[in-house]
């Protein structure tokens, strides 16, 4: 595989890895109410495992409440019970129409908890980039094996590689070091 296709190969894998962080990120109660903890929950609708952001509208009216209504009133319990079963750790209010979730504040133990939780996302996303990095690798020593690349664009492109793969780990640690920030914000 020449190298006008194993380098943009690789920093499309790479820029994915970083944005799963992100995404895996966003999943995490901080204390703030944000629609991203609970849009991405699987309801079991009508025997489909739906999203809830697909069945309902998801709106934050205060900094520490979520209020979901669904478009079918009749998969509220189906979400609330989606909800409990979730490890967001909170219960919803039901008034048979809308759903209420306060967001209560983080307690100390819970903070830590949450913190090495996101170190460990991060550094599975940090191995992500360095498997991504060494197949990249790999593939370069191929090219260069089957005469495809001379040394020095061998050389050059493993430069590279390292350098973009420096770039998104960095990026990785710079919304790690953010979201810690905001974990322990009180």
């Amino acid at each position: 595989m020449p190298l006008k296709k194993i380098m943009p190969e690789m920093e499309n894998h790479m820029e994915k890895s970083v944005k799963n962080v992100h995404d895996e990120f966003s999943s995490i109660r901080t204390g703030k109410a944000s629609t991203a903890l609970v849009e991405n929950i699987m309801v079991d609708y009508y025997g489909a495992q739906t999203r809830l952001k697909e069945l309902a509208g998801i709106t934050t009216p205060e900094p520490r409440l979520i209020v979901i209504q669904p478009w079918d009133p009749s998969a509220v319990i189906s979400i609330e019970k989606s909800i409990m079963k979730s490890e967001l750790g909170i219960t919803p209010n039901n008034d048979g129409k809308v759903l209420r979730i306060p967001i209560p504040e983080l307690s100390e133990e819970r903070r830590k908890s949450l913190s090495k939780l996101v170190k460990k996302m991060a550094e599975d996303g940090r191995v992500a980039i360095r498997n991504i990095r060494r197949h990249a690798n790999h593939e370069i020593e191929k090219a260069f094996k089957e005469s495809q690349i001379t040394e020095d664009e061998k050389f050059g492109a493993i430069d590279r590689v390292q350098k973009k793969t420096s770039e998104r780990i960095r990026e990785v640690d710079e919304v790690l070091k953010h979201k810690e920030k905001e974990i322990m914000e009180i």
